[in-house]
């Protein structure tokens, strides 16, 4: 079976533009974060948004990769989430939720593509799905960390770094301002588990 005739390319074509999606709405995201001061959480959910670009980069080389010298159109029929709104806790929620439904979807879309053998994308859809479980998880403690005002305390002491100048402090709170630069606390970087880090 020629890609271009299967399942697997329509389905290459709803990922790359569900990825699209998702990029946009973390900017979006984003975008509310950064405005509210949230500087630190805004830099992460932007490392994810590229990751999503990223995701979109391979899945369209994959579709350039079909036997066709050009792809005029590719019809596509998906459903897209519009649940974001401009509570800051709650998109948090709502985007380890999206992110999760997008994993379920690419489970699918691995075994359709190993059905039609083309192990190749198949292992592609596998790999995007585990880095969605994995946004899934920061975007659930994020939003666990931001909904407990729990982002800048902690039970035990940790390191407190400020990207703007580099100070670093230990202790099991961060500063209000930087004491070297004064940059707001929403400036000093979030702390993710170890098995989080972006």
């Amino acid at each position: 079976m020629k890609l271009k005739d299967s399942e697997t390319f329509k389905n290459l074509a709803i990922a790359y533009t569900s990825e699209c999606a998702a990029r946009t709405r973390y900017e979006f995201c984003e975008y509310g974060f950064r405005y509210n001061g949230y500087e630190a959480i805004a830099t992460l959910i932007d490392k994810i948004a590229y990751q999503e670009f990223n995701h979109a980069r391979v899945l369209y080389a994959k579709l350039q990769d079909a036997e066709m010298p050009q792809i005029d159109n590719v019809d596509v029929c998906a459903g897209l989430p519009f649940k974001e709104k401009w509570d800051l806790a709650t998109n948090l929620k709502l985007l380890s939720q999206d992110e999760l439904d997008e994993a379920k979807v690419y489970e699918k879309f691995e075994k359709v593509a190993r059905e039609e053998g083309f192990d190749e994308i198949a292992d592609i859809f596998k790999m995007i799905h585990d880095v969605e479980v994995r946004h899934a998880n920061i975007f659930k403690e994020l939003y666990s960390q931001f909904h407990s005002n729990k982002l800048y305390k902690k039970a035990k002491q940790v390191y407190w770094v400020c990207p703007s100048c580099g100070y670093v402090s230990y202790s099991k709170e961060a500063w209000d301002k930087c004491p070297l630069c004064e940059a707001k606390q929403g400036y000093c970087e979030v702390q993710l588990p170890d098995d989080m880090l972006l």
